[in-house]
């Protein structure tokens, strides 16, 4: 049977006309072109030349004419976001490259973990609850640990129970879920998803419940304890709470109170246990820790929630200065960090 010779260059598509072009070229050439193609790029003028059939050489000229005045005549050249960076990491250093390719494309160009960031916990927590655990489980482990406790504490209590039990379960973020993801955030930050977070699942939960409010950190813990007492226990160890500043040593203490705001200060005392009240007293002078208590005093009835946020202040401050190495937290599970004295 044969096959049609095409002979009409007007009918061409663009695809076609690049199809015919790479054939022309011959394989060295076509190879070269090809490596600078992305891989839909790839697969539609594959495509097209496998169907291409028979060609008329009348056509074939026209198209080399058409093609090289196109590229002589106009002297356009097409820029991209790619194209640019790709040059730029030619000439200079990787971290400055990040940073003008940050300025350049501006809001638009951060991440969408970035993006989902800005987004109210309440608006956020209302999209994900409509979404797999697993899918929402991805998300928080993505997002700020004290922005995932906001998300998390308003979403029901069953499904954020959902949620946790996956988060601790995850290790590598499989295909399949990021490709769940993709179609229901419509990223096109794919490589920032397929980056698996490293860190230990309990660490993370821990630092997410480190954030929660007392309240809803105790349902999720009591419930926890329910569905998986091992986790409970090691999220447990991990998280570091208010009442844990008791483990701090005698320069610990004084180093913390010289940085911490007096006024937070007497907030959180006013609901701290007797022992941590006085390893306080007993690091301040005589005549400080008389105001002190007297500062207290004055205060009255808190409410549960200044209290909490007081020594949430308190615990976020020691978590800093350790991280400065200005003061030294023992691990209260023993082990490397347990303090011999």
């Amino acid at each position: 049977m044969s096959m049609r010779v095409r002979d009409d260059y007007r009918s061409l598509s663009g695809p076609e006309k690049a199809a015919i072009m790479m054939l022309s070229l011959g394989e060295e050439h076509a190879a070269k072109l090809f490596a600078l193609m992305d891989d839909e790029e790839i697969k539609e003028i594959s495509q097209t030349m496998a169907n291409l059939g028979t060609c008329n050489s009348s056509i074939i000229e026209r198209l080399f004419v058409e093609f090289a005045d196109q590229i002589s005549s106009t002297g356009s050249l097409v820029g991209t976001f790619d194209s640019t960076e790709r040059l730029l990491q030619k000439v200079l250093a990787k971290d400055r490259v990040s940073g003008i390719m940050e300025e350049i494309r501006g809001p638009a160009g951060r991440t969408m973990w970035d993006k989902l960031g800005n987004v109210n916990e309440a608006v956020l927590a209302n999209y994900l609850k409509n979404e797999y655990p697993q899918t929402v489980a991805v998300v928080l482990s993505k997002i700020k640990p004290e922005h995932a406790a906001r998300v998390l504490g308003q979403l029901p209590e069953a499904f954020a129970m959902e949620v946790i039990m996956r988060m601790l379960r995850m290790e590598a973020v499989q295909k399949e879920v990021l490709d769940d993801i993709e179609r229901t955030l419509r990223t096109e930050f794919m490589s920032n998803l397929a980056r698996t977070n490293r860190r230990d699942a309990h660490e993370m939960m821990a630092d997410i419940f480190n954030n929660l409010d007392r309240s809803t950190e105790n349902r999720f813990i009591t419930a926890l304890e329910e569905r998986n007492r091992d986790s409970a226990e090691r999220i447990k160890a991990l998280m570091f709470t208010f009442e844990d500043l008791a483990r701090l040593d005698p320069g610990g203490v004084q180093t913390l109170l010289r940085s911490v705001d007096k006024g937070k200060l007497s907030i959180a005392l006013k609901g701290a246990s007797e022992s941590l009240r006085d390893l306080f007293f007993s690091n301040m002078s005589e005549r400080a820790g008389k105001l002190m208590r007297e500062d207290i005093q004055a205060l009255g009835p808190v409410r549960l929630k200044d209290v909490d946020e007081a020594q949430m202040y308190m615990v976020g401050l020691a978590k800093e200065l350790a991280a400065k190495d200005e003061i030294v937290i023992a691990d209260k599970r023993g082990g490397e960090d347990e303090l011999i004295y």
